[in-house]
């Protein structure tokens, strides 16, 4: 990897970490939170591309793992992976992953404009979908919630997720303008 990429995966990295800053709300009927950090997933996916999103998740979950408290909440540590949340933290890594395939396919086959916003748009729903069904099956295995708890719980995140994934799709459609493909690694 070149030192770039090296230093963009950190950044978006970074800005995960600042997003979990904003203090989750939670919602009292299902053990989840709502918080900012998806954002971050989705900004590092749409603009850093498949393996550079995938990678700065990744360093995020490194981190957590070996103890910081780097997550909404202030939660790190191992605990975190055995939670009712785990579901939703290890769906970062499809969910960023396939954001960064489909926005750079989008970015190659698009000048910009609508098209290029509506083709991160559906990077960004692409990614919300994969990380929902993640969180969705963790807690009917962990937590025990039936099927249909677990999914109209699911339910309340969506709304902010999609306008997560506008942001992400706005921001990347920003950064391809004035940057192109010079930071996405694909």
């Amino acid at each position: 990897m070149q030192t770039k990429s090296l230093v963009l995966i950190a950044l978006f990295t970074a800005i995960i970490v600042v997003l979990g800053f904003i203090p989750p709300i939670m919602l009292g009927f299902i053990p989840v939170p709502i918080h900012a950090q998806s954002l971050g997933v989705l900004l590092a996916g749409v603009v850093l591309g498949a393996r550079g999103g995938l990678f700065s998740v990744l360093l995020l979950m490194v981190l957590v793992a070996i103890g910081m408290p780097l997550l909404a909440g202030g939660r790190g540590g191992l605990g975190v992976f055995t939670s009712p949340t785990t579901g939703y933290l290890i769906g970062y890594l499809p969910a960023a992953f396939a954001a960064g395939w489909i926005a750079a396919r989008v970015a190659r086959s698009t000048s910009g404009g609508w098209k290029l916003f509506a083709g991160f748009f559906l990077a960004g729903a692409v990614g919300v979908a994969l990380d929902h069904i993640f969180g969705i099956a963790w807690l009917i295995g962990y937590s025990g919630l039936s099927p249909k708890s677990a999914i109209v719980g699911d339910l309340a995140f969506v709304p902010g997720d999609l306008i997560k994934a506008a942001i992400a799709a706005y921001v990347g459609q920003f950064v391809q303008a004035n940057f192109g493909n010079r930071l996405r690694g694909g």
